[in-house]
This record gives C-alpha cells, structure tokens and sequence, in this order.
C-alpha cells in the first residue's frame, strides 16, 4: 500500500535547519554497557542539518505502508516504510546518507550494504517489542540508528521482558546497538499521546559485512 505523507508537519529546531554534515570525530559520543555481551553507542545531536534531511527523505521516498500480522488479524503496520540496499543498483537516495554509510562502516568495521527507513507520523503510530530479524543469519550483528524529526522515545529490555531502558532518540541523534543486543534485548517505539512525526534510518550488514582491509573502508 503507498502512502501520502503530503499534510505531515515538523517543528524544526534551532540547528536543524544547517547544511547536513555529521560529527566525523564523534565527540558526542558515550558508550553504555547493558551487561556482559550487549553495548550501546549513543551521540545525541551527530548529524547537522537533520530537519533538512526530514523534509527530502518525507517527499522523496516512495513511503509504504505494509500490512501485517496482529491479534491474530491483518492490518496496516502503524508506520510507514521503505528499504534502500546496495543491491538496488543506485546510489542512496541522499549524498549525506552515503557519507553516514561510509563513516559509520569505517568506525564499527562492518561493511553496512541496506538502510531501513521507518516513518513514525503521529503518537499512534508504533512498533511493538522484537528484535532485528537477521539476527537469524548474522551473528551479533550491529545496527546503527539515525533519528531524524521530534524525538520520540526508544526502549530497550531483556528478552522475554523485565526492567526497559529509554531514549529520546530524534534531532539528528546517533544510536548504535552492538554485541548480542538483537539476540537478547527487544527494542520498540511505543505510541505516545502527543508526538511531532520522526523517521528512523537504520543501517545493517549481511553476514558477510566484515571490512577486510583500505578497500572495503570508504568506496568512492
């Protein structure tokens, strides 16, 4: 199902509106350890210019809106999708999106090939708990989150349930899961009842996405 996302507005803030670059030093950043295994990368304010890149990405992406699996019935995901790979055969839908690709594959040393975009509208919209499906294929694998638009909180638990942990994630912040986190943490973006819209672009490798010395850290 497409989707219209033509009557959508965001109250911008004070940077937002700068040319888009990123903190290629990651100044920003802090490192949280969720116990043993699982690691969370978190730089609040890494991408400038966020609430231009909103704008492009929300008229420019041919937004879907999937239909899926819940209480035992289909019904339309409350969220919009789309999904960039470096198997489609073109570039990535906005340069500065290919610049986070190339930073962020050189810093964590995996080779990301696919971006998730998820558009989160209004308060209503949502994803309930789960962990990344390719867990399946790939060992510990990392996902490095880019949230664009009003801050909308990110939690994250133990498997199966127990005590969350929560994160305004928007305005540009950098959120980067590590470790076993996919395997035994869920992660979901509860409905709210006020909240401006919020894209999420999400960075993932295959199971081969291990840079393997210069040629494989920045590409053309």
């Amino acid at each position: 199902m497409s989707a219209n996302t033509g009557s959508l507005a965001l109250q911008g803030s004070l940077f937002g509106v700068d040319t888009p670059a990123i903190d290629g030093e990651f100044r920003t950043l802090q490192r949280l350890e969720l116990d043993g295994d699982t690691w969370l990368d978190h730089a609040p304010d890494w991408l400038h210019g966020h609430d231009l890149v909103f704008d492009e990405l929300l008229h420019a992406l041919p937004w879907r809106q999937r239909t899926v699996t819940m209480y035992e019935r289909r019904l339309p995901e409350p969220r919009l999708t789309w999904w960039w790979s470096t198997d489609a055969g073109g570039p990535e839908p906005l340069p500065i999106l290919a610049t986070m690709r190339h930073v962020l594959s050189q810093r964590y040393d995996k080779m990301f090939d696919s971006i998730g975009f998820n558009c989160y509208r209004h308060g209503d919209d949502s994803v309930a708990w789960h962990g990344d499906r390719h867990r399946h294929t790939v060992v510990n694998p990392i996902v490095a989150i880019v949230s664009v638009g009003a801050p909308r909180p990110f939690r994250l638990r133990p498997r199966g349930g127990g005590h969350a942990r929560s994160f305004d994630l928007g305005h540009g912040d950098l959120f980067v899961m590590g470790g076993a986190c996919q395997h035994q943490w869920e992660h979901s973006v509860p409905k709210t009842r006020h909240a401006q819209p919020r894209i999420s672009i999400s960075y993932r490798h295959d199971a081969n996405g291990v840079q393997r010395g210069p040629a494989a850290s920045l590409g053309a």
